[in-house]
């Protein structure tokens, strides 16, 4: 997330290098999933992208538009923050590029993904993505395996269900 007007990272930063050296490649390898470190510096904001994905929803193509974005980004190296880039990425999903425009050009879901906003940052205190909440624990930013495995252990034992391994069972 790179919310609009904050200044966005830079991918030849030692932040985002950092991270996607030790975390998210490693862990991108594992899973199978191909991906690379967009070269669109600095990194793109992602209102318009998640007003797209409003109005994708709108028509039922959500799960289309958001394969697609992540896809464009992730594996394509395409700059997510224009509007042409999304209106192809709608077009591509089944959407109509020319209203899907045209609602991003209007700002149409503009208030919509402010108030999405605002309910991760102030009710649920969403400060780094991604954020798991798994029972009562909350993991943020990226974690192993064995850091989200233990938290579902955790949890389910709190739950007092039946379901859990060796020294975690009481």
């Amino acid at each position: 997330m790179h919310p609009y007007p904050e200044e966005t990272l830079k991918p030849e930063g030692n932040y985002i290098q950092r991270a996607w050296q030790e975390s998210v490649l490693p862990l991108a390898q594992k899973m199978g999933v191909k991906m690379i470190l967009p070269k669109v510096s600095p990194q793109p904001h992602t209102h318009l992208a998640h007003e797209g994905l409003l109005y994708s929803k709108k028509h039922h193509k959500e799960q289309e538009y958001a394969h697609r974005v992540f896809i464009s980004f992730y594996q394509e190296g395409k700059d997510i923050g224009k509007i042409e880039v999304l209106r192809s990425i709608a077009e591509e999903s089944g959407l109509d590029g020319e209203s899907f425009e045209q609602a991003l050009v209007s700002r149409e879901f503009s208030s919509e993904r402010e108030e999405y906003l605002r309910q991760a940052f102030e009710e649920v205190q969403i400060t780094a993505v991604p954020t798991m909440f798994i029972g009562d624990r909350v993991l943020k930013g990226l974690h192993p395996q064995a850091n989200i495995e233990r938290a579902l252990r955790g949890a389910i034992r709190d739950e007092k269900m039946e379901f859990c391994d060796g020294d975690e069972c009481e």
